[in-house]
């Protein structure tokens, strides 16, 4: 063994045992793309109404020298109202008039309530600012509810004017001289003074 080592026989035997091996690529077989379903029809997006515009009022003034006896219209229909004779005037039915119901707007004024304290921390803040507050005014002048449209921008004197004055009582609105619930508006600004 010694001397197969010295002399290479070892080197020999092992290039007759490794012999050049010989390699193929197999590619696999890939089943048919199965064909894909059509996409769905897009949706029917159904055209908005036309735009609805009424019709302008038109007023038509009759000039004054159109006689008030002319035929204007002719109709085979019997009239249902009783027709005077001839040479005899009608009296038409009376008609009754509507009119509009008259509204008064609820009056709210802050002069007759309690001025709101400052709140302290706005106060040293240097807080300042005009809130506009909405009052729901029930028919006996109490605020029902209140929220602010417009803020002053600080939270504390928002709240603070919109408790102060939620306390107050208004006159309330009125229709045909009865009370009824409607909305007010107020602003109250807050500077230091």
């Amino acid at each position: 063994m010694g001397y197969a080592l010295v002399n290479g026989l070892a080197r020999k035997i092992v290039e007759v045992v490794t012999q050049p091996l010989e390699t193929k690529i197999i590619e696999e077989i890939k089943p048919p793309p199965q064909e894909k379903p059509p996409p769905p029809p897009p949706p029917r997006l159904a055209a908005p109404p036309p735009p609805y515009i009424p019709p302008p009022e038109v007023q038509v003034q009759v000039p004054q020298s159109v006689q008030t006896t002319a035929i204007t219209a002719v109709t085979s229909a019997r009239p249902t109202e009783p027709v005077a004779a001839p040479g005899q005037r009608f009296a038409p039915a009376p008609v009754a008039v509507q009119r509009a119901p008259v509204r008064t707007a609820p009056v709210v004024d802050a002069r007759a309530c309690e001025k709101p304290e400052y709140p302290p921390a706005a106060l040293r803040a240097q807080e300042s600012g005009i809130v506009l507050l909405a009052f729901l005014i029930d028919v006996d002048g109490s605020a029902l509810e209140s929220r602010i449209e417009r803020s002053t921008g600080f939270r504390r004197l928002d709240e603070a004017a919109r408790k102060a004055l939620s306390l107050c009582k208004f006159k309330p609105a009125t229709t045909d001289g009865k009370a009824e619930r409607a909305w007010a508006k107020i602003e109250y600004e807050w500077k230091i003074d």
